[in-house]
C-alpha cells in the first residue's frame, strides 16, 4: 500500500474521502505543530536532518532517506493492508470477523487503551527534548531525531483512530494529549514512567532499550486487536520501533566497548580510576539499568488485574504472539504463575490467566531484555572485562502491583525497608552519579568525531561513512 504525499495529510486510508475526517485532522494538525515547536527537540526547528521517511507500509522497502527539516517531516496516518477474512482470535468472539467499527459496548474500553498508548508518544518526545544539546555524536544525534519524528508519527496514528471512530469525544481526548505535558505537576502524563527525566544519554539509550521495548510489547499485543483499524496502525507502529530498540540497545552496547577499552588500557576496573579516565564504569552503567527496568516494568500494571481480563475477553487487547500460542485463546480455566511475597519470602501461586495477562505480557518483556543484556555482556566478555550486566529481580523498587509495598534486593531477597534504605545507593543512580555522567555530556556535532565515553558504530545508517554529515545545521 503506497502512501499518498500529494495531501495536506500523508495517508494510506483515502482520507480524501471522508471531508468531515479530514477538516477535522487539518484543524488538530496546527496544534500539533504548536506543540511540536514548543515541547519538540529544542533548538531544532531550522537543522536539517538525514532522516528516514514511510513511502508505503510493505516491509520490504517502505523507507526513503533524505535531508529534512523536522517542522516539514511528513507526519502521517499508515495502516498495514486489511487482511482478508481476518477473525478474533481470542477471546468471547474468537472465530468471529474482526470489527471495523467500534463495538458500543466496548467503547469505553477501547478509547482508553487507544489514549493510553497515544499518550506515550509525545511524553518521550517531551522527555527528551534537551537531548540534542549534548550529543556525542552527530550520528546520535541523527538517532535521536528519527525516534523523535517516529513517536510523534506514532501519536498521529493513534489521533486518527480517535477522530475516525470515537467522534467528539476521541476529538477531545486528541487535543488533550497536547495539553498534558511530561512531569508537569498539574497535568502530568497518564503512566509514571514517562513523567521520569531524561536528563543524559545513558539515560536515553537505558530508555530506548528498556521504555521502547516495553512499547513494542504493548504495540504487538494491540496488533492482535479484534478492532482491525486499530490493530492494522500498531503492526505499522511496530516497523518503524525496530529502529528505536536498536538505537538504545546499540548504544549502550558501544558505551561498554569504550568503557572495556579503557579497563584494558589502565589494566583496573576501579570505578573512581575509569571515572577519571573520562568513561562510565560499570558499577554506574548497572545502578542506571537497575532504575529504568524497574520503572519501566510498572508499566504493564498490577499483576492481577479485571481490566486487562476484560480487554482480552472483549477481544481488545491480546497477548504477544497470540496466534503462536498453543491454547485455546479463550483461557477460562487456564491458570498462570505468579510471584509474590509472603511471611518475608518470595513464592508462587497460580492465579486464573485471565487475571495475569499483565504479568505474563511483563514475563515475555524480560525475557527480551535478558537476551539484550546478554549480548551486551558478550561485549565485555570479548572487551577482556571479567564484570558483567544484570537485571534485577521483578520485585525491585516496583511502585505498582504486589511488590509495591515490599523491599526486595537486585538479587530477589526480600529485605526490611530499614535494610533497603541502608543498601539502596549500592542500586539506584546517586546524584553524585547522575552528576558525574553529566559532567561527561559535553556536544561533538563534527562529522565522524564521537565522544571520549562512547565508541563509534560499526557502520551508518543507510550504509552511510564515517565522516557523513548525518545534521546539518542553519
Amino acid at each position: 500500500m503506497s502512501i499518498d504525499y500529494a495531501s495536506k495529510i500523508p495517508n494510506n486510508v483515502d482520507l480524501g474521502s471522508n471531508k468531515t475526517l479530514q477538516r477535522a485532522l487539518e484543524h488538530w494538525q496546527p496544534r500539533y505543530l504548536d506543540w511540536w515547536r514548543e515541547m519538540g527537540p529544542e533548538g531544532s526547528l531550522a537543522h536539517e536532518v538525514y532522516l528516514r521517511t514511510a513511502i508505503s507500509v510493505d516491509p520490504k522497502g517502505w523507507a526513503h532517506f533524505d535531508y529534512v527539516k523536522m517542522p516539514d517531516y511528513r507526519w502521517g496516518i499508515f495502516l498495514t493492508p486489511p487482511e482478508e477474512g481476518r477473525t478474533h482470535a481470542f477471546g468471547t468472539h474468537k472465530g468471529q470477523p474482526v470489527w471495523n467499527e467500534v463495538p458500543g459496548e466496548y467503547r469505553t474500553h477501547l478509547r482508553r487503551v487507544i489514549v493510553t498508548q497515544g499518550d506515550t508518544e509525545p511524553a518521550s518526545v517531551e522527555q527528551q527534548r534537551q537531548l540534542g544539546a549534548i550529543c556525542p555524536s552527530l550520528y546520535d544525534l541523527r538517532n535521536l531525531y528519527q525516534v523523535n519524528v517516529e513517536e510523534g508519527r506514532h501519536l498521529w496514528a493513534m489521533v486518527y483512530l480517535l477522530h475516525a471512530y470515537f467522534g467528539r469525544d476521541g476529538r477531545e481526548e486528541a487535543d488533550e494529549m497536547l495539553q498534558r505535558r511530561s512531569g508537569d505537576a498539574d497535568k502530568p502524563r497518564i503512566l509514571g514512567a514517562f513523567n521520569e527525566k531524561t536528563p543524559d544519554w545513558l539515560s536515553f539509550f537505558m530508555f530506548t532499550f528498556l521504555t521502547d521495548r516495553d512499547g513494542k510489547y504493548q504495540l504487538a499485543a494491540l496488533a492482535e486487536s479484534g478492532f482491525d483499524p486499530l490493530a492494522r496502525s500498531t503492526r505499522f507502529m511496530l516497523t518503524e520501533e525496530a529502529h528505536h530498540l536498536f538505537v538504545g540497545e546499540s548504544g549502550i552496547g558501544r558505551i561498554l566497548q569504550r568503557t572495556a577499552e579503557v579497563m584494558k588500557e589502565l589494566r583496573t576496573d576501579d570505578p573512581a580510576a575509569l571515572r577519571a579516565a573520562g568513561v562510565i564504569d560499570l558499577p554506574t552503567i548497572q545502578r542506571y539499568l537497575n532504575f529504568h527496568f524497574s520503572v519501566t516494568l510498572d508499566l504493564y500494571g498490577s499483576e492481577v488485574s479485571s481490566n486487562a481480563s476484560i480487554f482480552y475477553t472483549s477481544g481488545l487487547k491480546g497477548r504477544f504472539d497470540e496466534t503462536k500460542i498453543a491454547d485455546d485463546h479463550v483461557l477460562t480455566g487456564s491458570h498462570y504463575d505468579l510471584s509474590v511475597v509472603e511471611g518475608g519470602k518470595l513464592v508462587t501461586q497460580s492465579e486464573n490467566a485471565l487475571l495475569t495477562l499483565n504479568e505474563r505480557l511483563r514475563d515475555d518483556y524480560i525475557v527480551d531484555c535478558q537476551a539484550g543484556v546478554d549480548r551486551w555482556n558478550r561485549i565485555l566478555e570479548k572487551g577482556g572485562a571479567a564484570q558483567r550486566l544484570q537485571l534485577p529481580h521483578k520485585g525491585f523498587h516496583r511502585k505498582i502491583g504486589s511488590f509495591a509495598k515490599t523491599f526486595v534486593s537486585p538479587e530477589g531477597e526480600v529485605l526490611t525497608e530499614k535494610t533497603w534504605n541502608e543498601r539502596a545507593s549500592a542500586w539506584l543512580p546517586s546524584d553524585a552519579d547522575h552528576a558525574f555522567v553529566q559532567s561527561l555530556m559535553g556536544r561533538v556535532a563534527e562529522p565522524g568525531k564521537y565522544a571520549h565515553w562512547i565508541a563509534p558504530p560499526s557502520r551508518g545508517i543507510d550504509q552511510k561513512p564515517e565522516s557523513f554529515e548525518y545534521v546539518r545545521f542553519a
